[in-house]
């Protein structure tokens, strides 16, 4: 079990605002299988197996190029652990229980 946040940003719209292209990076994750995601003001958090994560953030990269956008730069970070799987509610937790 891993955890991946992504960023995706699609370069060069008509527009400032990104809202629609996000929109479609996370509705690539509706189709997903046995991954949970959560969608946070700077990016999305998905949890589940880390190949299939991969392949999630491949089409989560790639949505923005059916919107008709000529780029997109992605960011990712990858939390995979072998002692213990992470998950969003459990690190949270862990903080929350130090302050």
């Amino acid at each position: 079990m891993a955890m991946l946040e992504i960023s995706v940003v699609p370069v060069g719209t008509a527009s400032p605002s990104l809202s629609r292209y996000v929109a479609g990076a996370v509705k690539t994750l509706k189709e997903a299988r046995g991954v949970k995601y959560e969608l946070t003001p700077m990016g999305t958090v998905i949890e589940g197996e880390l190949d299939t994560l991969l392949d999630c953030a491949r089409k989560m990269h790639r949505a923005g190029f059916g919107e008709g956008v000529k780029r997109v730069v992605t960011t990712i970070k990858i939390d995979d652990r072998l002692d213990k799987p992470p998950t969003m509610s459990g690190k949270i937790s862990a903080v929350w229980s130090k302050l």
